[in-house]
């Protein structure tokens, strides 16, 4: 594993870490950040989320063209940094919730606040892929930036579809020799600056309409089953793969059982969206009885964000009058 220098945002200490930068973690940053709070938003990447991926909107208040749900998110996003929030590509991989500052353990460090927001949304995945929880660690990832470099000089398999495997792609080539690149979709969800730099790579393979649906090996990833739309099943020989793939459960796997889940696997909130750990809140489509609107979801990290300033500042009633 590479070492991990120190950054800014590692060094810091922050009143607020959100999890998750889509429509809720956004509008809470923006709310945050206005406050004159030291906001940090931790996200996968752009079309890690269902806004993300969602092709076109038509029914966002005040927006009146069609507009894709990427740029509608680069919107509330370029908002929220325009008032100081900052944004950083990462992936969490745990969290320590009950320490004082609360850690966010990252593969791009560690990351301490005085209060957290998860917003991480439902696009986890319910079922694996044959094989790959027995060959987890031998062979199959999920994340490149970890684990690349274990690859040198070898072939490997990215299954994925969105900007974050793309950006995990661009990074194996550094190392792999071969980057073999399955996406689900007929069409890679990333943005086109993106798909443009990994179609440039001379040693990436792209196969679109690509379904992986077994990881072959014994003690060590020898291969991977794949069902092409257009050609059926083959089977590839690589050494590693890395696996990015979407599902609608909500994203809860980083919390290491650090708070409670319902009978469908959501986090439970009060009015204010705190959880059952001071300081905690959560916000989206992690909850049982969220809306799937990107509305909605803003509304909540708007209503989120103005009951951790009113907490952090030892107010008793929410703030009304945001507008000066």
């Amino acid at each position: 594993m590479e070492d991990v220098s120190p950054t800014p945002e590692t060094e810091t200490l922050w009143d607020v870490v959100i999890i998750g930068g889509g429509p809720a973690g956004a509008t809470a940053a923006l709310y945050l950040a206005r406050a004159d709070l030291k906001t940090l938003v931790i996200d996968k990447g752009l079309t890690a989320g269902a806004l993300g991926i969602t092709s076109r909107i038509a029914n966002y208040p005040g927006i009146l063209e069609e507009i894709s749900g990427a740029e509608l998110l680069q919107r509330m996003r370029q908002q929220a940094q325009n008032f100081g929030a900052v944004f950083v590509q990462d992936k969490v991989q745990a969290v320590d919730l009950e320490s004082d500052p609360k850690l966010i353990f990252a593969n791009g460090g560690t990351y301490s606040a005085r209060v957290v927001i998860i917003a991480t949304g439902a696009m986890g995945r319910k079922h694996r892929i044959k094989g790959e929880e027995e060959l987890l660690g031998h062979g199959v990832s999920y994340c490149a930036t970890c684990d690349g470099a274990f690859f040198r000089d070898q072939e490997v398999a990215v299954a994925g579809n969105t900007d974050e495997a793309v950006e995990e792609a661009l990074f194996l080539t550094r190392f792999a020799r071969r980057v073999h690149f399955f996406c689900p979709t007929p069409t890679l969800k990333a943005p086109e600056h993106l798909v443009e730099e990994l179609l440039a790579q001379p040693n990436v393979k792209l196969y679109l309409g690509a379904s992986v649906t077994e990881i072959i090996g014994k003690e060590q990833v020898e291969a991977v089953r794949v069902s092409l739309r257009s050609e059926g099943a083959i089977t590839v020989p690589v050494s590693g793969a890395f696996i990015y793939l979407q599902g609608n459960v909500p994203v809860t796997d980083f919390l290491n059982g650090q708070l409670p889940l319902t009978e469908t696997g959501c986090l439970s909130v009060d009015s204010e969206f705190r959880t059952a750990l001071p300081g905690v809140y959560a916000i989206g489509d992690v909850l049982c009885n969220h809306v799937k609107q990107a509305v909605v979801a803003a509304a909540e990290g708007a209503v989120a964000a103005m009951a951790v300033e009113k907490a952090l500042r030892g107010r008793k009633q929410l703030a009304v009058d945001w507008s000066k």
